[in-house]
């Protein structure tokens, strides 16, 4: 399916092409982008000063660049500027970088000409991959100028799973290599092109991740003998919050006509915080979300180019602004960062309830043969272990700082590491639940003949069961666990 954006992307959408969809622009935003290109050529025929265009940048923004030079400071933006370093990121995340970029040019304030752009629409069409170091920016600059080799005919990419130069990339999908004209350099490594794109794919993630993770409280729940009275919609009322009843609801649907709950109903006052309270913490992250959803759009909806050009042929305007900054999409994703690492870590907890004698009626650490047998007894352990990798990764990165470029760039947010961070939280948080499905899979085998499962919780231990057998110490687990990660990373919960 092709994607046509007009005005603006959703993040949506964005993370639909990250996942292999192509992309498209209404004839509309092509007018635009070839408008804002031919105000360049008039700020460049004028002699009117404009950062990046007919200056250096950076520090250098002072320096003027003559005409006949614009095209080196073109080339040698991208060149300089492409020092990432450390693993490639991941398919989705490179597409996704691209079609914000896209979707930034179509707003028709940066000055490319079309000729950029079908390029890179080429790059999603026809599968071109950039290699692009995952380490590097403190904003974006590194991972957007890697892309911009490729345009050029240089660095290299994955086309059709071979790996090979730029220039051969580029002949591969039937294309020639660029040279860049006026601003075209900066544009290409400018805007928040990266920081959007990767929490768009994250965006896409987490909010399966939280719909899993409602899922799998409920099957331990279950086991465990919940007590449901703690999420009476009437009583989860008391405490007015949209997450809170939003999660309840998907409790009350879930164990709804469970034999298991009723059986256990008022064998405890209440339960432990890590049963009791999944609307409370599930429900604050499903509210950070909604939130981050909203900034994401608002950044997709915004000029983030520095300069920007707008006015007409005649009378071109250039602006000098701070628009590239992306503050807010920083503080998001540490917000969701926090908020999916507390959801990790009760999901951690409720592992341990489940495995724990000393504080449930199932055999220890749900081993058939105890002393023989550990059953998940270090599952749980691993599930501990990344949990706490995620409280280290939870430290914000928005309030890092640092001076760059000669104290010209004094104040940098840290929108990618921001979005990394949250990626590797989301990783985490997915193996973790995991193995908590797992676990509340096998708690439910020795529960088997006392009373029936809901139908909504035995529709996600089938699913489990479809894919991991029982566990009895037959086999190392850690295949399991990546067979399940792997199936709820990329499978909606069952119903």
């Amino acid at each position: 399916m092709t994607i046509i954006i007009d005005n603006a992307a959703s993040w949506r959408e964005i993370a639909r092409v990250g996942d292999g969809e192509t992309l498209a622009l209404a004839p509309a935003a092509w007018e635009r982008i070839a408008y804002a290109n031919r105000i360049v050529a008039s700020l460049v025929e004028k002699g009117i000063r404009a950062y990046g265009v007919n200056t250096g940048v950076g520090a250098l923004a002072n320096q003027v660049v003559a005409p006949g030079l614009q095209e080196k400071l073109s080339r040698n933006i991208i060149f300089s500027h492409a020092c990432g370093v450390g693993d490639l990121v991941a398919e989705r995340g490179i597409r996704a970088i691209i079609a914000v970029q896209v979707a930034n040019f179509a707003h028709g304030h940066s000055g490319v000409r079309p000729q950029i752009v079908r390029n890179l629409l080429a790059f999603l069409e026809r599968g071109c991959i950039p290699d692009v170091p995952s380490r590097g920016s403190a904003g974006y600059l590194t991972h957007n100028a890697h892309i911009g080799l490729v345009l050029i005919g240089e660095g290299r990419a994955t086309v059709a799973g071979r790996r090979m130069s730029g220039r051969e990339a580029l002949a591969e999908i039937g294309l020639e290599p660029l040279v860049l004209g006026a601003k075209e350099g900066l544009s290409l490594v400018n805007g928040t092109a990266c920081a959007t794109g990767l929490m768009s794919i994250a965006l896409n993630r987490a909010e399966r991740l939280l719909h899993w993770a409602d899922a799998a409280a409920a099957l331990t729940l279950e086991a465990a003998g919940g007590q449901m009275a703690a999420f009476d919609q009437h009583v989860l009322a008391l405490r007015p919050s949209p997450g809170i009843e939003a999660v309840g609801a998907s409790l009350r649907r879930l164990l709804d006509g469970s034999g298991l709950i009723q059986a256990a109903q008022g064998s405890r006052t209440q339960d432990a915080l890590s049963l009791r309270a999944v609307p409370h913490v599930h429900g604050a992250a499903q509210e950070v979300l909604e939130r981050s959803v909203q900034l994401v759009d608002r950044e997709l909806a915004s000029v983030t180019d520095n300069p920007t050009v707008s006015g007409t042929i005649d009378k071109p305007l250039v602006f000098s602004q701070a628009h590239a900054v992306a503050p807010a999409l920083g503080q998001t994703a540490d917000a969701l960062t926090i908020a999916l690492a507390q959801v990790a870590a009760m999901s951690e907890r409720r592992i341990d309830r489940l495995v724990n004698p000393l504080v449930n009626n199932l055999p220890a650490f749900l081993a058939a043969e105890g002393g023989c047998n550990s059953g998940f007894m270090i599952a749980q352990y691993t599930a501990a272990s990344l949990s706490n990798v995620n409280r280290r990764l939870a430290a914000p990165a928005a309030t890092d700082g640092g001076v760059t470029s000669g104290l010209q760039e004094d104040f940098l947010a840290h929108p990618t590491v921001a979005a990394n961070k949250l990626l590797a939280v989301i990783d985490n948080a997915e193996y973790i639940l995991a193995i908590e499905l797992m676990a509340a899979a096998q708690a439910h085998d020795f529960l088997t003949g006392k009373a029936a499962r809901a139908s909504g919780t035995d529709a996600i231990y089938q699913a489990i069961r479809q894919r991991i057998a029982h566990y009895g110490d037959d086999r190392p687990l850690s295949g399991d666990m990546e067979t399940l990660r792997d199936f709820i990373r990329e499978v909606d919960v069952v119903q």
